[in-house]
């Protein structure tokens, strides 16, 4: 039992750490992916690491999260590579999910479940045709069994992909995952308002 509580303290403890801001109104995220925030949420930021993506959160990133990716570029990650703590001493390097031109819907969708297979047990049960950010893509869910405290979560998530002119095929994602029991259906219709919300911002100009 103690083993089990002790990365949730953990987590508890480094989200203590970590920056927290209040989140209202009309947000950017990497200056590209533009969203509405009616309900407030709080926006979490690890000050000893910079992911590539933006996490909100509700009731705490133990419980919930909301990420957003805006304008990733062939050739960048979707995640950084996870602490030591969230898997086995003896487990093999984890594949980092990297975002390619030219990937399936069933790719782009893959990708996420590589990122949430390094926090437990992913089973993608539902694919399906979206328009996210006013682009044509994919809508997901997952259920994730945590393997830090074996926390049964559910996920749904949103993709698409923009070519833009200067810069090429760029990746507009979001996901939000919370426990199976009582905060999933609780909060998701919170996270669903910011996303119909999503919209793309043109890149600069190349000088």
């Amino acid at each position: 039992m103690i083993r089990r509580l002790l990365p949730l303290l953990l987590a508890l403890l480094l989200t203590a750490c970590a920056n927290v801001s209040r989140m209202e109104g009309d947000q950017v995220v990497n200056d590209r992916l533009a969203v509405h925030v009616t309900d407030a949420w709080n926006k979490v930021s690890d000050p000893w690491d910079v992911d590539p993506y933006d996490t909100w959160t509700q009731e705490g990133i133990p419980l919930d999260h909301l990420r957003f990716w805006g304008g990733v570029r062939p050739g960048q990650v979707l995640m950084t590579r996870p602490a030591v703590f969230t898997r086995a001493a003896d487990a093999k390097d984890v594949r980092v999910p990297t975002f390619r031109p030219g990937l399936s819907p069933e790719k782009l969708v893959s990708l996420f479940e590589e990122l949430y297979a390094t926090a437990g047990v992913v089973t993608v049960t539902r694919v399906e045709p979206t328009v996210f950010a006013g682009q044509k893509g994919v809508r997901f869910e997952l259920t994730l069994e945590r393997r830090s405290d074996d926390l049964e979560m559910r996920g749904v998530g949103w993709v698409a992909v923009r070519n833009d002119a200067a810069h090429g095929e760029e990746l507009y994602a979001a996901t939000f995952v919370a426990p199976k029991l009582s905060f999933f259906n609780r909060l998701l219709p919170m996270a669903e308002s910011v996303v119909k919300s999503a919209h793309i911002r043109e890149a600069p100009r190349r000088s």
